[in-house]
Protein backbone atom coordinates (compact mmCIF):
# COMPACT_ATOMS: atom_id res chain seq x y z
CA UNK A 1 0.00 0.00 0.00
CA UNK A 2 1.01 3.59 -0.33
CA UNK A 3 2.87 5.21 2.54
CA UNK A 4 2.25 8.81 3.57
CA UNK A 5 5.73 10.28 3.12
CA UNK A 6 7.07 9.10 -0.23
CA UNK A 7 6.10 7.47 -3.50
CA UNK A 8 4.25 10.17 -5.44
CA UNK A 9 5.14 11.70 -8.79
CA UNK A 10 2.67 14.57 -8.75
CA UNK A 11 4.34 17.95 -8.86
CA UNK A 12 4.31 21.42 -10.31
CA UNK A 13 1.22 22.69 -8.57
CA UNK A 14 0.85 25.81 -10.63
CA UNK A 15 -2.44 27.67 -10.68
CA UNK A 16 -4.50 28.91 -13.62
CA UNK A 17 -5.04 32.55 -12.59
CA UNK A 18 -8.45 34.12 -12.76
CA UNK A 19 -8.58 37.82 -13.45
CA UNK A 20 -10.88 38.45 -10.49
CA UNK A 21 -8.73 37.13 -7.65
CA UNK A 22 -5.52 35.38 -6.72
CA UNK A 23 -5.52 32.57 -4.17
CA UNK A 24 -4.32 32.75 -0.61
CA UNK A 25 -1.68 30.03 -0.05
CA UNK A 26 -1.16 28.19 3.22
CA UNK A 27 1.24 25.31 3.85
CA UNK A 28 2.69 23.09 6.55
CA UNK A 29 3.66 19.55 7.48
CA UNK A 30 1.41 16.69 8.59
CA UNK A 31 1.05 12.94 8.16
CA UNK A 32 4.75 12.61 7.37
CA UNK A 33 4.68 14.96 4.39
CA UNK A 34 3.80 18.50 3.32
CA UNK A 35 0.39 20.03 2.82
CA UNK A 36 -0.77 23.02 0.77
CA UNK A 37 -4.09 24.82 0.68
CA UNK A 38 -4.89 27.48 -1.91
CA UNK A 39 -8.22 29.26 -1.75
CA UNK A 40 -10.10 32.29 -3.00
CA UNK A 41 -11.32 34.45 -0.14
CA UNK A 42 -15.09 34.28 0.35
CA UNK A 43 -17.26 37.38 0.65
CA UNK A 44 -16.56 37.39 4.39
CA UNK A 45 -12.77 36.99 4.33
CA UNK A 46 -11.08 34.39 6.53
CA UNK A 47 -8.09 35.17 8.71
CA UNK A 48 -5.22 33.15 7.16
CA UNK A 49 -3.41 32.72 10.49
CA UNK A 50 -6.53 31.41 12.20
CA UNK A 51 -7.36 29.17 9.24
CA UNK A 52 -3.83 27.72 9.20
CA UNK A 53 -4.20 26.81 12.86
CA UNK A 54 -7.58 25.17 12.26
CA UNK A 55 -6.26 23.11 9.33
CA UNK A 56 -3.23 22.02 11.35
CA UNK A 57 -5.47 21.04 14.25
CA UNK A 58 -7.71 18.93 12.01
CA UNK A 59 -4.75 17.19 10.39
CA UNK A 60 -3.26 16.44 13.80
CA UNK A 61 -6.56 14.89 14.84
CA UNK A 62 -6.63 12.69 11.74
CA UNK A 63 -3.01 11.65 12.19
CA UNK A 64 -3.71 10.63 15.77
CA UNK A 65 -6.54 8.49 14.44
CA UNK A 66 -4.87 6.85 11.41
CA UNK A 67 -1.13 6.75 12.11
CA UNK A 68 0.62 3.38 12.20
CA UNK A 69 3.77 5.11 13.49
CA UNK A 70 2.30 6.48 16.69
CA UNK A 71 1.81 3.69 19.24
CA UNK A 72 -0.94 5.71 20.94
CA UNK A 73 -2.95 6.39 17.78
CA UNK A 74 -6.45 5.02 17.53
CA UNK A 75 -5.49 2.61 14.76
CA UNK A 76 -2.32 1.40 16.52
CA UNK A 77 -4.33 0.63 19.64
CA UNK A 78 -6.87 -1.33 17.59
CA UNK A 79 -4.07 -3.27 15.90
CA UNK A 80 -2.45 -4.07 19.23
CA UNK A 81 -5.53 -5.55 20.86
CA UNK A 82 -6.15 -9.30 20.48
CA UNK A 83 -9.84 -8.79 21.16
CA UNK A 84 -12.33 -10.17 18.64
CA UNK A 85 -15.28 -8.23 20.03
CA UNK A 86 -16.49 -4.96 18.57
CA UNK A 87 -14.12 -2.08 19.35
CA UNK A 88 -15.55 1.44 19.40
CA UNK A 89 -13.77 3.74 16.93
CA UNK A 90 -14.18 7.29 15.66
CA UNK A 91 -16.66 7.95 12.84
CA UNK A 92 -13.70 8.81 10.58
CA UNK A 93 -12.04 5.41 11.08
CA UNK A 94 -15.34 3.64 10.47
CA UNK A 95 -16.01 5.60 7.27
CA UNK A 96 -12.60 4.83 5.80
CA UNK A 97 -12.83 1.19 6.86
CA UNK A 98 -16.23 0.83 5.17
CA UNK A 99 -14.92 2.39 1.96
CA UNK A 100 -11.84 0.16 2.07
CA UNK A 101 -13.92 -2.98 2.48
CA UNK A 102 -16.06 -2.01 -0.49
CA UNK A 103 -12.87 -1.52 -2.54
CA UNK A 104 -11.54 -4.91 -1.47
CA UNK A 105 -14.73 -6.60 -2.61
CA UNK A 106 -14.75 -4.63 -5.86
CA UNK A 107 -11.14 -5.64 -6.63
CA UNK A 108 -11.32 -9.22 -5.31
CA UNK A 109 -8.64 -8.52 -2.72
CA UNK A 110 -6.12 -6.60 -4.83
CA UNK A 111 -6.83 -3.73 -2.44
CA UNK A 112 -6.57 -4.89 1.16
CA UNK A 113 -5.95 -2.70 4.21
CA UNK A 114 -5.14 -5.75 6.35
CA UNK A 115 -1.79 -5.88 4.51
CA UNK A 116 -0.11 -4.26 7.55
CA UNK A 117 1.87 -7.38 8.65
CA UNK A 118 3.46 -7.63 5.22
CA UNK A 119 4.27 -3.91 5.10
CA UNK A 120 6.08 -4.26 8.41
CA UNK A 121 7.83 -7.49 7.41
CA UNK A 122 9.23 -6.03 4.21
CA UNK A 123 10.65 -3.01 6.06
CA UNK A 124 8.25 -0.33 4.89
CA UNK A 125 6.72 0.34 8.31
CA UNK A 126 8.35 1.41 11.53
CA UNK A 127 11.57 -0.54 10.78
CA UNK A 128 13.63 -0.77 7.61
CA UNK A 129 15.45 -3.69 6.05
CA UNK A 130 18.02 -4.13 3.27
CA UNK A 131 17.15 -7.62 2.02
CA UNK A 132 14.01 -9.71 1.43
CA UNK A 133 12.63 -11.66 4.41
CA UNK A 134 12.78 -15.47 4.43
CA UNK A 135 10.03 -17.26 2.51
CA UNK A 136 8.60 -18.81 5.67
CA UNK A 137 8.19 -15.40 7.30
CA UNK A 138 6.42 -14.11 4.19
CA UNK A 139 4.07 -17.09 4.28
CA UNK A 140 3.35 -16.55 7.99
CA UNK A 141 2.63 -12.85 7.52
CA UNK A 142 0.54 -13.53 4.42
CA UNK A 143 -1.66 -15.89 6.43
CA UNK A 144 -2.61 -12.94 8.65
CA UNK A 145 -3.87 -10.88 5.69
CA UNK A 146 -7.53 -11.12 4.65
CA UNK A 147 -9.88 -8.19 4.32
CA UNK A 148 -12.84 -10.49 5.01
CA UNK A 149 -11.64 -10.87 8.62
CA UNK A 150 -12.28 -7.18 9.28
CA UNK A 151 -15.84 -6.08 10.05
CA UNK A 152 -17.11 -2.53 10.29
CA UNK A 153 -20.32 -0.88 11.43
CA UNK A 154 -21.36 2.77 11.36
CA UNK A 155 -23.89 2.96 14.18
CA UNK A 156 -22.35 3.16 16.63
CA UNK A 157 -19.00 3.25 14.77
CA UNK A 158 -16.89 0.19 15.54
CA UNK A 159 -14.47 -2.32 14.04
CA UNK A 160 -14.14 -6.01 14.78
CA UNK A 161 -11.42 -8.54 14.03
CA UNK A 162 -12.42 -12.12 13.43
CA UNK A 163 -8.74 -13.10 13.88
CA UNK A 164 -6.85 -11.81 16.95
CA UNK A 165 -3.64 -11.08 14.99
CA UNK A 166 -5.29 -9.02 12.25
CA UNK A 167 -3.67 -5.60 11.70
CA UNK A 168 -4.86 -2.71 9.54
CA UNK A 169 -3.01 -0.04 7.56
CA UNK A 170 -5.14 2.72 6.00
CA UNK A 171 -2.18 4.54 4.40
CA UNK A 172 -3.57 3.93 0.91
CA UNK A 173 -6.64 6.04 1.74
CA UNK A 174 -5.90 8.13 4.85
CA UNK A 175 -4.18 11.09 3.19
CA UNK A 176 -6.80 11.21 0.46
CA UNK A 177 -9.50 11.11 3.11
CA UNK A 178 -7.76 13.94 4.98
CA UNK A 179 -7.70 16.01 1.77
CA UNK A 180 -11.45 15.51 1.40
CA UNK A 181 -12.03 16.45 5.04
CA UNK A 182 -10.08 19.70 4.72
CA UNK A 183 -11.95 20.53 1.53
CA UNK A 184 -15.29 20.00 3.27
CA UNK A 185 -14.16 22.12 6.22
CA UNK A 186 -13.24 24.98 3.89
CA UNK A 187 -16.61 24.76 2.16
CA UNK A 188 -18.33 24.94 5.55
CA UNK A 189 -16.41 28.17 6.19
CA UNK A 190 -17.78 29.69 2.98
CA UNK A 191 -14.89 28.91 0.60
CA UNK A 192 -16.22 28.12 -2.88
CA UNK A 193 -12.91 27.69 -4.73
CA UNK A 194 -9.91 25.86 -3.31
CA UNK A 195 -7.04 23.43 -3.86
CA UNK A 196 -6.06 21.00 -1.09
CA UNK A 197 -2.92 18.88 -1.35
CA UNK A 198 -1.29 16.48 1.10
CA UNK A 199 1.81 14.87 -0.36
CA UNK A 200 0.74 13.75 -3.82
CA UNK A 201 -3.00 13.60 -3.13
CA UNK A 202 -4.93 16.57 -4.50
CA UNK A 203 -8.55 17.71 -4.42
CA UNK A 204 -10.02 20.84 -5.94
CA UNK A 205 -13.35 22.39 -5.01
CA UNK A 206 -15.48 24.69 -7.13
CA UNK A 207 -15.60 25.69 -10.80
CA UNK A 208 -12.15 27.24 -11.06
CA UNK A 209 -9.54 25.25 -13.00
CA UNK A 210 -6.36 24.36 -11.11
CA UNK A 211 -3.42 22.88 -13.01
CA UNK A 212 -1.32 19.95 -11.80
CA UNK A 213 1.61 18.31 -13.53
CA UNK A 214 2.55 14.62 -13.44
CA UNK A 215 6.29 13.90 -13.55
CA UNK A 216 8.15 11.06 -15.18
CA UNK A 217 9.00 8.30 -12.68
CA UNK A 218 12.33 8.99 -11.06
CA UNK A 219 12.16 12.70 -11.81
CA UNK A 220 11.24 13.91 -8.26
CA UNK A 221 14.29 15.15 -6.41
CA UNK A 222 15.88 16.68 -9.49
CA UNK A 223 16.14 20.43 -10.01
CA UNK A 224 13.64 20.54 -12.89
CA UNK A 225 11.49 17.39 -13.04
CA UNK A 226 10.26 16.51 -16.50
CA UNK A 227 6.49 16.67 -16.82
CA UNK A 228 4.53 13.83 -18.39
CA UNK A 229 1.23 15.64 -18.65
CA UNK A 230 -0.63 18.62 -17.28
CA UNK A 231 -4.17 18.30 -15.99
CA UNK A 232 -6.74 20.95 -15.23
CA UNK A 233 -8.70 19.81 -12.20
CA UNK A 234 -12.17 21.28 -11.74
CA UNK A 235 -13.88 19.89 -8.65
CA UNK A 236 -11.94 16.63 -8.93
CA UNK A 237 -9.20 14.68 -7.15
CA UNK A 238 -5.91 13.26 -8.42
CA UNK A 239 -3.62 10.62 -6.90
CA UNK A 240 -0.53 8.86 -8.23
CA UNK A 241 1.02 5.59 -7.08
CA UNK A 242 4.43 4.12 -7.83
CA UNK A 243 7.66 2.76 -6.37
CA UNK A 244 10.20 5.33 -7.55
CA UNK A 245 11.12 6.69 -4.13
CA UNK A 246 10.43 4.15 -1.38
CA UNK A 247 12.31 0.94 -2.11
CA UNK A 248 15.43 -1.06 -1.42
CA UNK A 249 17.64 -2.97 -3.86
CA UNK A 250 19.01 -6.43 -3.29
CA UNK A 251 21.10 -8.46 -5.72
CA UNK A 252 20.12 -6.25 -8.63
CA UNK A 253 16.36 -6.25 -8.00
CA UNK A 254 14.28 -3.36 -6.71
CA UNK A 255 11.76 -4.08 -3.95
CA UNK A 256 9.18 -1.30 -3.67
CA UNK A 257 6.91 -0.38 -0.78
CA UNK A 258 3.63 -1.25 -2.49
CA UNK A 259 2.80 -4.81 -1.46
CA UNK A 260 0.53 -7.14 -3.39
CA UNK A 261 -1.64 -8.64 -0.63
CA UNK A 262 -2.40 -11.65 -2.82
CA UNK A 263 1.26 -12.74 -3.16
CA UNK A 264 2.70 -11.27 0.01
CA UNK A 265 5.50 -9.58 -1.94
CA UNK A 266 6.23 -6.11 -3.34
CA UNK A 267 4.65 -5.45 -6.71
CA UNK A 268 7.12 -6.34 -9.48
CA UNK A 269 5.97 -5.42 -12.97
CA UNK A 270 6.70 -3.19 -15.94
CA UNK A 271 4.29 -0.58 -14.56
CA UNK A 272 6.28 2.40 -13.26
CA UNK A 273 3.42 4.59 -12.03
CA UNK A 274 -0.29 5.13 -12.40
CA UNK A 275 -2.44 8.21 -11.80
CA UNK A 276 -6.17 8.20 -11.18
CA UNK A 277 -8.81 10.92 -11.10
CA UNK A 278 -12.11 10.76 -9.23
CA UNK A 279 -14.57 13.02 -7.47
CA UNK A 280 -13.13 12.28 -4.01
CA UNK A 281 -9.49 12.01 -3.03
CA UNK A 282 -10.00 8.97 -0.79
CA UNK A 283 -11.28 7.16 -3.87
CA UNK A 284 -8.58 8.40 -6.27
CA UNK A 285 -5.95 7.35 -3.73
CA UNK A 286 -7.38 3.85 -3.37
CA UNK A 287 -7.77 3.56 -7.14
CA UNK A 288 -4.14 4.49 -7.79
CA UNK A 289 -2.93 1.83 -5.35
CA UNK A 290 -5.29 -0.80 -6.74
CA UNK A 291 -4.29 -0.19 -10.34
CA UNK A 292 -0.61 -0.33 -9.48
CA UNK A 293 -1.08 -3.65 -7.69
CA UNK A 294 -3.05 -5.07 -10.63
CA UNK A 295 -0.30 -4.06 -13.06
CA UNK A 296 -0.12 -2.63 -16.55
CA UNK A 297 -2.29 -5.25 -18.26
CA UNK A 298 -4.85 -6.31 -15.66
CA UNK A 299 -4.97 -2.85 -14.12
CA UNK A 300 -5.68 -1.22 -17.46
CA UNK A 301 -8.41 -3.77 -18.25
CA UNK A 302 -9.99 -3.13 -14.84
CA UNK A 303 -9.79 0.65 -15.28
CA UNK A 304 -11.41 0.54 -18.72
CA UNK A 305 -14.17 -1.77 -17.49
CA UNK A 306 -14.84 0.44 -14.47
CA UNK A 307 -14.63 3.64 -16.57
CA UNK A 308 -11.81 5.08 -14.45
CA UNK A 309 -9.86 8.10 -15.68
CA UNK A 310 -6.31 6.78 -15.33
CA UNK A 311 -2.87 7.19 -16.87
CA UNK A 312 -0.47 4.22 -16.82
CA UNK A 313 3.26 4.92 -17.21
CA UNK A 314 4.79 1.66 -18.42
CA UNK A 315 8.47 0.82 -18.70
CA UNK A 316 9.59 -0.01 -22.23
CA UNK A 317 13.28 -0.71 -22.65
CA UNK A 318 15.19 2.38 -21.49
CA UNK A 319 12.11 4.59 -21.60
CA UNK A 320 8.41 4.75 -20.80
CA UNK A 321 5.13 4.45 -22.69
CA UNK A 322 2.00 6.35 -21.70
CA UNK A 323 -1.20 4.33 -21.66
CA UNK A 324 -4.31 6.42 -20.89
CA UNK A 325 -7.80 5.01 -20.44
CA UNK A 326 -10.57 6.42 -22.65
CA UNK A 327 -11.72 8.67 -19.79
CA UNK A 328 -8.27 10.22 -19.24
CA UNK A 329 -8.30 12.68 -22.19
CA UNK A 330 -11.37 14.24 -20.60
CA UNK A 331 -9.24 15.54 -17.71
CA UNK A 332 -5.92 16.29 -19.47
CA UNK A 333 -5.23 19.57 -21.25
CA UNK A 334 -4.97 19.60 -25.05
CA UNK A 335 -1.53 18.38 -26.03
CA UNK A 336 -1.12 16.83 -22.59
CA UNK A 337 1.88 19.03 -21.69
Amino acid sequence: MKRPWVFFFVLGFFVSPLLAAEPVVLSGRAMGTTWTVKFIQPVSPLNPVTLHARISEKLEQLEQQFSTYRPTSELSRFNATPRTEWVTVSPEIARVAAAAQAFSQRTEGAFDVTVAPLVQLWGFGTQRRASPPPAQEISTARARVDWRRLEVRSGPPALRKTSPDLAVDFSSMAKGFAVDEIGERLRALGVDECWVQIGGDIKTVGTRGWRAGIAWPGAPGTQSPATVQVLELVGRALSTSGNANNFFQYEGRRYGHIIDPRTGEPVHSELAAVSAVDTTCATSSALATTLFVLGAEHGFTFAVRERIAALFIVRAGEGFVLKPTPEWPQVSLPGGR
